[in-house]
């Protein structure tokens, strides 16, 4: 007889937050890590399907959540092993939802929250899902516990990281719900028990659970995408003069050059330049139900597949051939993919191939498209709004009008955004100081540096942390002025090298010669080298070089324009 190890299912979000399961994370699991951009945008995502659905939920489309995977082996306690970002968010998105609406509708999300407690069997309420121990408390408190969110909102309290995304992620989704309609929160709360799924695999045992969520995310062993693209448009076309037999060729060479993972990549950007919109579903529907390769498929393999795939290996190679513009070309390509997203590769992607002869428009666009995408990055837009963005330029692409008044010029509040993040306390913004420092390092160059090393860190020239007797004291005397400065774009500066925290506090001489320098010369960094010249680094040093290289970064990026 057989033993049942596994089972999977798809179940509505009612069914999931009901009295046949009650969550646990391990305390073998990692912390808590969404945040804002992650939690706002399934909000967004949610709001934008809602919009497009009727105004009766119940004939809604369904809205697929992915899948967690559990071990369950009796009873109703679920050890989550993947899925508790989701689960967690959407505990915090019912918490939120149930601050904001009518009293008649708060029950049915007080029961996704807890379970109800029975005094004839001498129950209490019970939160339907517990987070790791460390966090629990906090998490019951001021996100499973009603009328929560204003203590919240004054917490004053130190919070570690889980918690501290816990807490933005359940501002930032009030701050975005608070100003919708009451009808729109009610459809929203039905949207949400009623038709988001979530498919839920049931395994008795941790060893039983890895092996499955390996295989989930071992993407080099499932059938990918592409397999079943490829076979669904390469069967179309008729067998006659070896016909089918070559495209089926022209489609293996294709993938071949460029590596498996970069060609089902293509295919994610494909769908960006055809559908102009986020996915609503999986890979192979939207190219089956929108797309349409298969009705003609010579002339997607031809017109479509070849020519975006050549300029997609321009873009990972950066090695663009042209007879005028490939060193301009190439640079707007290397800085491109220093940004931390690739939402920008289709309409790199779309221009490359539509403008591949025309060498000073492709340049001049991508070097607007490279300001646009760095300043998205500095500002920290989320991926809906730089979405919506891509899908304005690739239109103004259509149209002929992309250096007209488009979407791929900078905006007033663009610039001003941004000036204010890099005039702010950079250091602090972990997500963007590297990459604006290269920036800045590389146009402060002749052209010569070069940034092929193991290891670049940022670091403080005046420290974080000032000794009462040491020189930094008499120079910047004032904890004021030191909180001011110290983590500014002028007191920063790149080296090859770990970071050191006791070489963070040398005296300013010790730390240029032990700590700046590499093996005793100079780095190959022209920011640090400019702080190797001076004698004392005061806080009047620091806010002239601040203007310095903030007026240069707005050259770079044409802030000031």
């Amino acid at each position: 007889m057989t033993t049942k190890t596994l089972e999977a299912n798809e179940y509505p979000l009612k069914e999931i937050f009901c009295d046949s399961y009650s969550f646990e994370i391990p305390r073998y699991q990692r912390p808590y890590s969404w945040e804002v951009e992650q939690a706002v945008t399934l909000v967004d995502d949610l709001l934008q399907f809602l919009e497009e659905q009727p105004q009766e939920i119940q004939h809604a489309n369904p809205y697929f959540l992915g899948s967690i995977v559990l071990i369950k082996p009796n009873g109703v306690l679920s050890q989550i092993v993947d899925g508790q970002q989701r689960i967690t968010t959407l505990t915090i998105v019912f918490s939120v939802l149930r601050s904001l609406v009518s009293p008649e509708l708060k029950s049915a999300l007080e029961n996704a929250i807890f379970q109800k407690g029975d005094p004839i069997l001498m129950t209490e309420d019970k939160p339907r899902l517990k987070t790791r121990s460390r966090d629990q408390a906090f998490f019951n408190q001021y996100i499973q516990q009603a009328d929560q969110l204003n203590d919240l909102q004054a917490y004053q309290e130190i919070l570690n990281d889980s918690q501290k995304n816990m807490r933005r992620n359940a501002l930032a989704i009030k701050q975005r719900l608070e100003n919708e309609s009451p009808e729109t929160l009610k459809r929203l709360c039905q949207l949400l028990l009623v038709k988001c799924f979530l498919v839920v695999v049931k395994t008795l045992d941790v060893d039983s659970a890895y092996r499955i969520f390996s295989v989930m995310n071992d993407r080099g062993l499932d059938l990918s995408a592409t397999d079943i693209l490829k076979s669904l448009i390469t069967s179309e076309i008729t067998p006659t003069n070896d016909k089918q037999e070559i495209y089926t060729k022209k489609w293996e060479d294709i993938e071949e050059d460029l590596g498996r993972n970069a060609f089902n990549a293509l295919f994610a950007h494909i769908r960006m330049i055809e559908m102009r919109t986020k996915s609503r579903s999986n890979l192979v529907a939207d190219f089956k139900t929108h797309i349409k390769p298969n009705e003609k498929p010579e002339q997607f393999i031809d017109e479509k597949l070849t020519p975006y795939s050549d300029a997609f290996s321009d873009i990972l190679s950066r090695s663009f051939s042209h007879p005028e513009y490939s060193q301009q070309i190439n640079h707007s390509l290397k800085w491109l993919s220093s940004i931390d997203n690739n939402d920008w590769m289709p309409v790199a992607i779309y221009y490359i191939a539509k403008y591949r002869q025309d060498g000073k428009r492709l340049a001049e666009f991508l070097k607007q498209l490279e300001c646009v995408a760095s300043v998205q990055m500095i500002n920290r837009i989320a991926v809906n709004h730089r979405l919506i963005r891509y899908k304005a330029i690739l239109d103004a692409i259509d149209l002929g009008s992309e250096f007209e008044q488009s979407a791929l010029q900078l905006t007033d509040k663009d610039k001003s955004d941004a000036r204010k993040q890099l005039d702010g306390d950079l250091y602090l913004s972990s997500r963007i100081r590297s990459m604006v420092l290269l920036r800045l390092d590389a146009e402060l160059s002749d052209g010569t540096a070069s940034y092929d090393l193991p290891k670049i860190s940022v670091e403080h020239v005046m420290p974080q942390k000032i000794a009462d007797q040491s020189e930094w004291r008499s120079w910047c005397p004032m904890n004021e002025t030191h909180q001011q400065w110290v983590h500014r774009l002028g007191n920063l500066v790149l080296l090859s090298r770990n970071k050191n925290s006791a070489a963070s506090n040398y005296d300013f001489e010790k730390k240029k010669n032990a700590y700046f320098l590499q093996h005793g010369s100079s780095t190959p960094f022209v920011l640090t080298n400019q702080v190797l010249s001076y004698e004392t680094w005061t806080p009047d040093i620091i806010e002239t070089r601040q203007q310095i290289l903030l007026e240069k970064l707005c050259q770079v990026w044409k802030l000031n324009d």
